[in-house]
């Protein structure tokens, strides 16, 4: 009897709380709540946390997510792992599904962690505190990490690039992460971080098409040579059936000869070509030899690269607003996510390039003067009036000395001109309205910090080219009529006939909008279109690579409040 109840009590010594001389019950979460404290605590600050090899990033929100709940664990009760702990592993697991890489997430430390408790568990020995701390740091963590980049991407654009000012999507993490586990809904917060245009869930069911073909061997190269066209035949011709099949660019059996290049498989090519920015011809070029040849993992690698620009974009782009694709030289007028108007652009040229960056046009400029910035009038202009002096007057840009109400307009026929420098030119140039004027007859203006608009241009023969990086970074239009009447349609005194009326009349005059539109300078090498067709173009500013190289570095928390 006497033993029977040294066991009872011993039993009872480690089965129930304790007090302790503060007089708050102990047990296996205060426990472990004391140890969470304790090591963010005696982290530097910000804190160095971390498990094993696996560094905790989060450095910023971690804490003030364990200080909102004084520090009692998030992923246990009563020392043992929640059912939430699997929600959140699911979830990781499926990071790939956004083109992200699972184990960016502690997730071999987590089910390393996982199991080692579940091992004390299944011998009957108690909890072990250090294990459940690891486990609520590694988790908390993965949690705030992966919701950091699926809310604004895991690289940030301005680090890798000057010239890419991204209005990325702002979100308290942690208090987030809190409501998540209160509500039982961790899959469901993480999802809600996502992009929430249709266009991000396009390019969702691109990769897994991709990845599918990719498992299931990808495609075979066709031979580069002589280009080859609709009536001729042989292995490359085979080879390229096998190639467009493979990506659903033609059905297998359209043909009783597969070695004959038929109309089907012309309609095939020329298909391809019009989704890979090719000129559509239907003639396997060595241009699009080279398209055909990319390898299915460098497709994937695009669409990965891309859907990680989607998370760099703001998280409304506007009921209605205008959107320039660089990389597709194209600009679209987007309402309620469908494209009511398109017009071919020329943008900049890849040393000169067009910036990516939001903002709002205002409003239009019809017959507008040119002031010339000062680099293209040292880089571009001077050698010109060099070579011939009547230059300037033929194109009616006028010299002047100084700036603002001071400056004094020169006789451009008594300077020196071949004296002068790129680095040693002490006139502003402005050119006049007309029919010469760089700017044509409209510009767009959407004032920014890069002085990037857009504008008409007399230069029409420009846009026959498939590929249009011509200009000094601002955007030219084919056709900008279309999209000055667009804009001004909810305007009763500015029409088509109203626009044509002034523009004739030779002299300037600014419009301002009914109401500014939200404009979008994007850049994508990978999207997929409205009509579910999945496009690739020429990184004709070679971003893909950078940005790649950038995704390789240590998963850190990249969106706002880390």
């Amino acid at each position: 009897m006497g033993s029977m109840l040294v066991f009872m009590l011993a039993f009872i010594c480690l089965s129930t709380p304790e007090e302790s001389s503060s007089g708050m019950t102990w047990g296996p979460s205060a426990e472990i709540a004391e140890r969470l404290r304790n090591r963010i605590e005696a982290a530097a600050v910000p804190p160095r946390l971390s498990v094993g090899e696996d560094a905790i990033y989060a450095s910023n929100v971690l804490p003030r997510f364990y200080e909102r709940r004084t520090y009692r664990p998030a992923w246990s009760s009563s020392g043992q792992p929640t059912q939430q702990v699997e929600e959140l592993l699911r979830a990781l697991r499926k990071a790939d599904l956004e083109g992200l890489t699972p184990t960016d997430y502690h997730l071999e430390r987590i089910e390393e962690t996982l199991y080692r408790i579940r091992e004390h568990a299944e011998k009957g020995l108690r909890p072990n505190p250090e294990l459940l701390v690891d486990l609520d740091l590694l988790l908390t963590d993965a949690f705030l990490i992966l919701g950091s980049h699926l809310l604004s991407g895991r690289v940030n654009p301005e680090t890798i690039d000057s010239e890419w000012h991204a209005v990325r999507r702002h979100a308290d993490l942690a208090g987030i992460l809190e409501k998540a586990i209160t509500l039982d809904e961790i899959e469901k917060s993480l999802a809600a971080l996502l992009p929430p245009q249709a266009g991000y869930y396009r390019m969702r069911k691109a990769l897994s098409v991709y990845r599918s073909v990719a498992r299931n061997g990808g495609w075979s190269p066709v031979a580069e040579g002589e280009e080859f066209l609709l009536g001729d035949g042989g292995e490359r011709v085979l080879a390229l059936r096998r190639r467009l099949e493979a990506t659903l660019d033609i059905q297998t059996g359209q043909s009783d000869n597969e070695e004959l290049f038929d109309e089907s498989l012309d309609r095939a090519l020329r298909r391809f070509q019009k989704r890979h920015g090719l000129h559509v011809n239907g003639v396997a070029t060595p241009a699009t030899q080279s398209a055909l040849n990319v390898s299915v993992d460098d497709r994937i690698r695009q669409i990965e690269l891309n859907m990680e620009r989607w998370r760099w974009l703001p998280q409304e782009l506007g009921k209605n607003y205008v959107m320039l694709n660089i990389a597709n030289y194209e600009l679209e007028v987007v309402e309620d996510e469908t494209t009511v108007l398109s017009l071919r652009a020329v943008i900049g040229r890849p040393y000169r390039r067009t910036p990516v960056f939001s903002d709002s046009i205002t409003y239009i400029v019809f017959n507008p003067y040119w002031f010339v910035p000062r680099n293209i009038a040292a880089q571009d202009i001077l050698p010109l009036v060099q070579k011939d002096p009547d230059y300037l007057t033929k194109k009616k840009i006028r010299a002047f000395k100084g700036s603002g109400a001071r400056a004094n307009e020169i006789d451009p026929s008594a300077v020196n001109w071949s004296k002068l420098s790129a680095g040693n030119l002490p006139y502003v140039l402005i050119q006049d309205p007309g029919p010469e004027n760089a700017l044509g007859q409209m510009v767009f203006r959407f004032p920014n910090k890069y002085n990037v608009y857009i504008h008409d241009t007399p230069a029409r023969e420009v846009f026959v080219h498939p590929q249009r990086s011509f200009s000094s970074g601002c955007i030219r239009l084919e056709n900008p009529m279309e999209l000055a009447v667009y804009l001004l349609r909810e305007d009763g005194k500015w029409g088509r006939v109203q626009i044509e009326q002034t523009i004739r009349k030779g002299r300037e005059q600014t419009v301002r909008l009914p109401k500014p539109i939200p404009m979008h300078l994007l850049y994508w090498t990978s999207w997929v279109d409205e009509a579910g067709v999945v496009q690739f173009r020429r990184d004709i500013y070679e971003r893909d690579e950078v940005l790649y190289e950038a995704l390789k570095e240590p998963a850190l928390v990249a969106g706002s409040g880390s």
